[in-house]
């Protein structure tokens, strides 16, 4: 157990040193930060989901600067082709050969910006990405990066000139985070701070360093009362009135692996109820699908998560 307690304290420093570095610069989205570095170290991938003008793209940027990662971004359009996004062989005219090009998908932090706005085919070839984390290139099967983190951004408002993410392409996003509007103070700070030009984050982690706490992450103890609790409500889920559509087993793995992810950021070395709790929006939400009655009365998946949740008997966690 001493083992795991002193990892968790590394895990907890990593995040305290991730935050100094970026808040300067991304101004009121401590808890996105937080989310964004539990996908990372849970090997998962992030939508980050909000209007435009709200430091989306900003995060992004700063989050790989401060990791010292290399960082890629696409800007997704309904003409992307999906060699546009993987690469491919082209011929090289000063030798008369075909060459391999490796496209933009081959970094360790990728940008996918506004990814509803290409089509299906281009949107499956970098989710194959994600789920697989190979590219296949002309019989070739490419490993990416280690770590490989997608971020990838959409407006949920817009509906114009943009293809809707199908269930199945969701389900392999760890974490949806909203981007809300900032507070009056954050804006006002907002607004000092970038009257001016700001320089990205310095690198405060390594890519080293993020392996080996991706590890170390996998070691730290899960408790049957946690992966029951987990399993009641995916169940739960599967049978309720207002869901059309129930969790998966991948969305209950998905949960505690993003649980155990947050017990380290939060300095314990165990999992605990109150990491579940606080993973239901942005792990499950996106992947449940209400009844079109249900929506039609307002009802919201986060709704009905917490009341789930709120009448399971919890087990014990250790």
């Amino acid at each position: 157990m001493d083992q795991h307690i002193e990892s968790a304290g590394a895990f907890a420093a990593l995040k305290s040193r991730l935050h100094a570095a970026i808040e300067p610069v991304v101004i009121g989205l401590e808890v996105e930060i937080d989310l964004l570095l539990a996908a990372l170290l849970a090997r998962g991938h992030a939508l980050l989901e909000g209007v435009p003008g709200v430091a989306k793209t900003l995060l992004a940027r700063s989050f790989a600067a401060a990791l010292g990662a290399e960082f890629q971004r696409i800007q997704f359009t309904p003409d992307l082709l999906p060699a546009d996004v993987t690469g491919g062989t082209i011929l090289d005219r000063r030798t008369g050969e075909f060459v391999l090009r490796k496209g933009p998908l081959f970094t360790q932090v990728l940008l996918a910006d506004e990814i509803n706005r290409s089509p299906a085919k281009t949107q499956a070839a970098l989710l194959e990405a994600m789920q697989e984390r190979q590219v296949t290139l002309d019989g070739r099967s490419l490993p990416l990066p280690d770590p490989f983190l997608v971020l990838a951004t959409q407006n949920p408002v817009e509906e114009e000139g943009v293809y809707r993410l199908p269930e199945a392409q969701l389900d392999r996003f760890l974490v949806r985070v909203p981007f809300p509007y900032p507070s009056l103070a954050d804006e006002m700070r907002i607004l000092r701070t970038h009257a001016r030009a700001q320089a990205p984050p310095q690198a405060v982690a390594t890519v080293a360093e993020i392996r080996q706490a991706q590890a170390a992450l996998e070691e730290i103890p899960m408790g049957d009362g946690v992966l029951r609790t987990a399993g009641e409500l995916a169940r739960e889920t599967r049978r309720h009135p207002a869901i059309l559509l129930g969790l998966s087993p991948r969305a209950s793995l998905s949960l505690v692996t993003a649980a155990r992810a947050r017990a380290a950021l939060e300095g314990r070395p165990f999992v605990i109820h109150e990491d579940l709790r606080a993973l239901l929006d942005p792990v499950l939400s996106h992947r449940l699908i209400l009844k079109p009655e249900a929506e039609m009365d307002g009802l919201k998946a986060r709704a009905v998560l917490e009341e789930i949740f709120g009448r399971l008997d919890l087990w014990e966690t250790r």
